[in-house]
């Protein structure tokens, strides 16, 4: 009796379906899914293309992860075209860190716009030279030593120029310029021929070497008469010449100063009091000299130790070799 055998289907292939169940399992069937160990040590499988086994199925490979995340050395720059190191690019170590040093030194050493004792924006105020007859030209011309620069009478010493006379006048001047107070050197002023109202007090304060001042016929001598030994009108000008010192009390009161102090000239009927001796300070109750050794030495004592407890603490970040 013949008896038939009927053949039993195969058994499906376990391991592509479990590499189906893998691949699924991942976001990159090439590349393969995070195996963790038996003991937590991360490995990452891999299946290089073109190697397999059975089915055209590779092998899952270990792979090593990455270190650990923690704190790490900072990424180095990457290098530059030509084997330039990056940080020759910033400017500061090459020849543009060397440009901007030489031109900040330049700066520093050019002299200032009105160094030499000289207020450029006073002597060129107005146009043209001072005017023949004025107590500018005057006062120029009668000392030696002593030459015009726009409208400024200037005098050599040492080098530089010193302003002593300024000649205002005939520039329709309705206030006094915004620099004014740069001429507060000058022996001899003229404000004539100008539509200037009374002066406010205050405008000659610091002028304590003026002697002689030109001003309009409608304005008072700064300070009062009593506040020069003479005033003299003529024409449309009124001149006020040597002032008096207000600390003599020939005038009036002299005023109140601390005990450690000294009444001193600050201009037309103006004074001030000036600390005497060692005082200084508030109403010159502070007596000795500020101690520079001691504040020095403080703070240099101060500063390395905050640049060595800085440096302990921050030396970890530091790139390692």
């Amino acid at each position: 009796m013949t008896s038939r055998r009927r053949a039993l289907p195969s058994p499906p292939a376990r391991f592509p379906a479990r590499l189906d169940a893998v691949s699924a399992l991942s976001p990159n069937p090439v590349r393969g899914t995070r195996h963790v160990g038996p003991l937590g040590s991360g490995r990452r499988a891999s299946a290089p293309a073109g190697h397999g086994g059975p089915g055209g199925c590779a092998p899952l490979m270990a792979e090593p992860l990455a270190a650990p995340r923690g704190r790490s050395a900072p990424p180095r720059p990457a290098p530059l075209p030509g084997g330039a190191h990056p940080a020759a690019a910033s400017g500061w170590g090459g020849a543009a860190g060397s440009g901007a040093v030489a031109s900040l030194l330049l700066l520093l050493l050019l002299p200032s716009p009105g160094a030499g004792g000289t207020p450029p924006l006073l002597c060129g105020s107005c146009p043209g030279p001072p005017r023949n007859g004025s107590v500018v030209a005057q006062y120029c011309a009668s000392r030696a030593g002593r030459e015009l620069s726009g409208r400024c009478c200037v005098g050599r010493g040492s080098g530089r120029q010193h302003l002593l006379g300024l000649d205002l006048s005939n520039c329709s001047l309705q206030t006094l310029p915004s620099a004014f107070s740069e001429a507060a050197a000058a022996v001899v002023l003229d404000l004539t021929e100008n539509p200037l109202p009374a002066l406010p007090d205050g405008s000659f304060l610091g002028f304590t070497q003026l002697q002689q001042l030109a001003v309009p016929l409608a304005v008072p001598c700064p300070g009062g008469s009593g506040a020069w030994e003479e005033v003299t009108t003529n024409g449309s000008s009124r001149l006020c010449r040597v002032q008096r010192n207000p600390c003599n009390g020939s005038e009036g009161l002299a005023p109140l100063c601390p005990e450690n102090a000294a009444c001193a000239p600050d201009g037309p009927g103006l004074s001030q009091c000036l600390c005497g001796g060692p005082f200084h300070g508030y109403k010159c109750l502070r007596q000795g000299a500020f101690p520079v050794p001691l504040f020095c030495s403080v703070l240099g004592t101060v500063t390395a130790a905050l640049s060595l407890a800085l440096w302990g603490t921050q030396r970890r970040h530091a790139a390692g070799p």
